[in-house]
C-alpha cells in the first residue's frame, strides 16, 4: 500500500542539509514535550473523574509545573495552557466543595 505523504528530497545545501537534521532532534524533543504535557492534564481529569481530592491537588501542583514549562518553551500556546490551568482548578475546587468537611 503506497504512503499518503509524498517522498522527501534530500536538500542540496550544506546548510539545508544541517537544518534537516536539527528539525529531526527538535521534533523529536516537542513530542516528548506535547506528551508530558497531555499526561499531566490526564492525570490531573483522572483524580478529578476518581473523586479523590488529595490526589487530585498533588497532580494539579506538578501539572502546572509541566504546562508552564511546555507553554514558555512556545511547544502550546501560552493561552492555551492558561485555559487548561483554569478549567482544571475549578474542577479540583468543584471537587473539593463536595467533600464533607471533617474537621
Amino acid at each position: 500500500m503506497a504512503s499518503t505523504q509524498p517522498k522527501k528530497k534530500n536538500p542540496r545545501l550544506a546548510s539545508g542539509r544541517k537544518r534537516a537534521r536539527q528539525n529531526v532532534a527538535l521534533n523529536a524533543a516537542n513530542k516528548s514535550l506535547r506528551s508530558r504535557y497531555r499526561t499531566a492534564v490526564k492525570a490531573v481529569e483522572k483524580a478529578v473523574e476518581a473523586g479523590d481530592h488529595d490526589a487530585a491537588r498533588t497532580a494539579f501542583v506538578a501539572m502546572q509545573s509541566v504546562v508552564d514549562n511546555v507553554s514558555d518553551k512556545g511547544i502550546y500556546h501560552k493561552n492555551k495552557a492558561a485555559r487548561d490551568k483554569s478549567r482544571l482548578a475549578a474542577k479540583v475546587k468543584a471537587l473539593q466543595q463536595q467533600q464533607p468537611e471533617t474537621a
